[in-house]
């Protein structure tokens, strides 16, 4: 399984490291890392599934990603492989899945603690929230088409 993440963002790369190579142990997975942190880089590291075939890519979450979606849609398409992310917004564009938080809802709880910051409370005083409601999104036909493409069947 390839994971790409962007090494200018080390704090969310760290992370989302830590985690998927935690879920790769104990799913016995083996895990190759590519950094991208531009579309050239992005490029780059497609070419290179070109020769290693890897069976699935994870895209960390990035705003850079996010900003390049149609780009690892299309190169997904290309070579193949079956994409997924945290990002709703890279699985709308043709990423296989993708499944997190609700990110509006996230954006509603920090206008909530802003104003209460505004208002005089101290960031200590605030409760952590955990998110309520989670999504999940998936493109069946990608999914088949991906799978027509290796001879596989359903």
């Amino acid at each position: 399984m390839a994971v790409l993440v962007n090494p200018a963002n080390a704090a969310n790369t760290e992370t989302t490291l830590k985690d998927v190579q935690s879920a790769a142990r104990a799913m016995r997975l083996q895990i190759q890392i590519f950094n991208a942190s531009t579309s050239r880089e992005v490029d780059a590291a497609f070419a290179s599934f070109g020769r290693e075939r890897p069976d699935a890519l994870f895209v960390g979450q990035d705003g850079f990603f996010n900003s390049r979606r149609l780009q690892l849609a299309n190169m997904a398409a290309r070579y193949a492989v079956p994409m997924t992310s945290g990002s709703r917004d890279i699985a709308e564009v043709g990423g296989l899945m993708s499944y997190g938080g609700n990110i509006t809802d996230a954006y509603r709880q920090m206008g909530v603690y802003a104003g209460r910051i505004l208002k005089g409370a101290t960031p200590a005083d605030l409760p952590v929230v955990q998110a309520q409601s989670t999504w999940g999104t998936h493109q069946m036909h990608k999914r088949r088409s991906c799978m027509m493409q290796h001879g596989e069947q359903e």
